[in-house]
């Protein structure tokens, strides 16, 4: 995460307003954080045009002396355009709060508390540090929807509904009292704009010209494969992991990954006979509630089945974690990418957040890997060294391999 200087839009009482964050970065032995500011404001701007606008021609802020600045001020404006997930609702609270506890609105109320907290600490406002302090169940939404299921996790929650429905109002005034909007150059916006305007003819342009390709397209030239796996929608799996191979099955029903296995575990083998041989039996597992499931039993049984595993379905964890603490460039993106796809399609199958929340963009972590997996020029190499990204994917790695249950 060190090295990298973020767009960020917030949420607040006089509207949406977009700045940049610097999330903690190293200068020999001190570690600093910081916001885009001077003294005691915060500066928030209307539109991405003026915030392009002002660091273009500003040089007296918190942040021109961070390593990443001179890249950073001369971005263009649409890449200053915050991401989804560096957009934090701080209005929203009390409503997240007085819903249900599900899992993406406890995703959206953790990390914007998370980026309330950062913004209390960096500028000193005690409203936010007591609001906190005050309220340490706010801690259990680190643990996911599974903390809240229950009588016990339903009381959880109402105490969580009940710490922002009557301290937020002074944690929302605390951060409106900080956020200023200096002055900036018009004909310096204006330049902002026309490229903002620019760069959205563009997608128009490359969505017409997809279109007209689409229109052009014969799906009749097009070879597709249709193996038996294909057919069915289900996909055989290899996990390579430190200690073994494994086989399994998974498949996606509305967007979820369903696995061969029950109750968040997942039943994997030592070989793609000993895999085939348990489909020829009856068990419970999650994938028999799947349409297609009977078709894969039936082959089992008559002996035509077979495993076949297509490469995009094999899945190397060994390595990773000592590439990550070496640097970016020992990284196999592939790898890490299908790795990240394997820890968090077992998550969802196991209806557990904790994985997600560790590997958003807001966590060192989910930093570093965005930043392997979606390049940019614009973006600094993250400096080491990398030993906490390296050791909390080691973590994720132990998590995973125990929701494997060998046959």
């Amino acid at each position: 995460m060190a090295g990298d200087i973020v767009p960020i839009e917030l949420g607040l009482t006089r509207g949406d307003l977009v700045t940049l964050w610097a999330p903690r970065w190293r200068e020999g032995d001190d570690e600093w954080e910081a916001f885009l500011g001077h003294e005691e404001d915060l500066y928030g701007f209307r539109s991405v045009a003026e915030l392009a606008a002002f660091i273009r021609t500003d040089s007296d802020n918190d942040l021109v002396e961070h390593p990443a600045w001179p890249v950073v001020s001369k971005l263009a404006a649409p890449e200053l355009e915050p991401d989804e997930n560096f957009t934090f609702d701080l209005v929203g609270v009390p409503e997240l709060a007085a819903g249900d506890p599900e899992a993406l609105v406890i995703t959206e109320l953790e990390r914007t508390l998370d980026m309330t907290r950062n913004i209390g600490e960096v500028c000193d406002l005690d409203p936010i540090l007591k609001f906190f302090e005050a309220h340490p169940v706010l801690g259990y939404l680190r643990g996911g929807v599974g903390e809240f299921a229950g009588r016990e996790g339903e009381a959880l929650w109402d105490q969580i509904g009940a710490a922002v429905a009557t301290d937020w109002d002074a944690v929302l005034d605390a951060v409106d009292s900080i956020v200023a909007t200096p002055d900036v150059d018009a004909n310096a916006v204006a330049v902002a704009e026309a490229e903002v305007l620019a760069a959205e003819e563009n997608v128009l342009d490359a969505e017409d010209d997809t279109d007209a390709d689409y229109d052009e397209y014969d799906t009749e030239d097009e070879e597709v494969e249709e193996t038996f796996w294909n057919l069915v929608g289900i996909d055989p799996i290899r996990i390579i992991t430190s200690d073994a191979t494994y086989y399994s099955l998974r498949c996606y029903l509305d967007d979820h990954a369903v696995f061969l296995g029950r109750g968040g575990r997942i039943s994997v083998f030592s070989s793609e006979r000993a895999l085939a041989r348990y489909l020829a039996d009856n068990h419970e597992h999650d994938l028999a509630r799947v349409s297609t499931y009977e078709q894969v039993q039936t082959a089992a049984v008559d002996g035509s089945l077979e495993i076949e595993v297509t490469d995009e379905n094999v899945y190397v964890l060994p390595g990773l974690a000592d590439d990550l603490a070496e640097g970016p460039d020992a990284v196999d993106a592939d790898q890490l990418e299908l790795a990240v796809e394997l820890f968090t399609d077992a998550a969802d199958f196991a209806k557990d957040d904790t994985t997600d929340a560790a590997l958003a963009a807001s966590t060192p972590l989910g930093w570093y890997i965005s930043y392997i997996l979606e390049p940019s020029p614009s973006r600094m190499t993250p400096n080491p060294p990398y030993t906490a990204e390296s050791e909390s994917w080691r973590a994720l790695e132990r998590e995973f391999e125990a929701r494997l249950h060998p046959e």
